[in-house]
């Protein structure tokens, strides 16, 4: 049996893909109560883990109750793998990365905007045979998928196009499309882009391709002409969102005060660049303002709609000497 901690679009989707690939699966919300033997009566094969990275520690503590049983964790971002790692001795541990964009609709259904699919990564544990099992059971669903060896590449490819008009939209409130389409902020985009590139490269890791995104044509692309560059990624954008607002922006929107996932996105990049001894200004200065937007109403409304703003807090937002932009 495989048991889904966090029923919302993304756990509901995979839970339900699963069980039309032939699998026995249960969901359960993303904290449970104390007597969770009591709902769960069936001790599961696999935990599939598909919370925001803010909620993790509380799905870590409802997976303890299973402390043997393998676990894949879908979450954005860099860092679900590492605290899973440290807070589950046992049990093997798999990475996911889905590019499938999903909603809940209004009358509680889930909506599938754009085609995707989901990378499996090993990361502990003899797993091949899990891996292989899931695979066919996501593609028996109806979902695209494959295995890769790197789950630290895959991690790394993910969150470059999570970064892609994620954090400047939701600070200036506009769609990706729109951040993309702007001159000024498509420069700041190109920045944030050539951080995270860079700060891969130092760790020793190259971007793969993910289903509905290559992300090894990025540091391709961003040698283009930026008229030209500028008019591709404004398709590529529109294309892999299906219209769907990226996270941050639907957090600020719908939760704003909780913890948002900017620490494991933008804030990833400023941290692994600082443990290398760099710098990453353009993904430590969203990753603040977001910040800073999220605990007070204010200061998301001196940006709303204003880019200018942005790229004065940023300190404008001219491209990297040699970038070819």
């Amino acid at each position: 049996m495989i048991l889904v901690i966090g029923a919302g679009a993304v756990g509901s989707f995979l839970g339900a893909t699963l069980a039309a690939g032939g699998e026995q699966v249960q969901l359960l919300p993303r904290t449970s109560p104390a007597g969770v033997h009591a709902v769960v009566h069936e001790t599961p094969e696999l935990i599939l883990v598909a919370v925001k990275m803010p909620d993790l520690a509380g799905a870590i503590a409802t997976a303890a109750a299973w402390p043997d049983a393998m676990v894949l964790a879908v979450e954005n971002g860099v860092g679900a793998d590492q605290e899973l790692l440290a807070t589950r001795p046992a049990g093997g541990l798999i990475a996911g990365s889905l590019t499938t964009s999903v909603e809940r609709t209004g009358a509680g259904a889930i909506e599938r905007l754009s085609r995707g699919g989901i990378v499996l990564a090993p990361v502990r544990g003899e797993v091949d045979s899990m891996i292989a099992r899931l695979t066919r059971a996501f593609v028996g669903g109806g979902l695209r998928a494959r295995a890769t060896g790197d789950a630290a590449a895959m991690r790394w490819s993910k969150l470059l196009l999570n970064l892609m008009g994620n954090a400047s939209g939701a600070i200036v409130d506009l769609d990706p499309v729109a951040v993309y389409r702007d001159p000024d902020l498509f420069a700041l985009e190109c920045r944030q882009i050539h951080e995270a590139l860079a700060t891969m490269a130092r760790l020793g890791l190259h971007p793969i391709r993910l289903f509905g995104g290559d992300a090894r044509l990025l540091p391709i692309a961003l040698r283009l002409p930026r008229p030209l560059l500028q008019r591709v990624l404004v398709r590529v954008v529109a294309r892999g969102r299906g219209g769907k607002r990226p996270s941050l922006h639907l957090h600020l929107e719908r939760m704003a005060g909780d913890q948002s996932e900017v620490d494991w996105l933008n804030g990833a990049v400023a941290g692994a660049a600082a443990e290398l001894g760099s710098l990453t200004p353009v993904n430590a200065g969203l990753a603040r303002l977001v910040e800073e937007c999220n605990r007070d109403p204010q200061r998301r409304a001196w940006f709303r709609g204003r880019p200018d703003r942005l790229l004065d807090a940023l300190g404008g937002a001219h491209p990297p000497a040699g970038s070819g932009l």
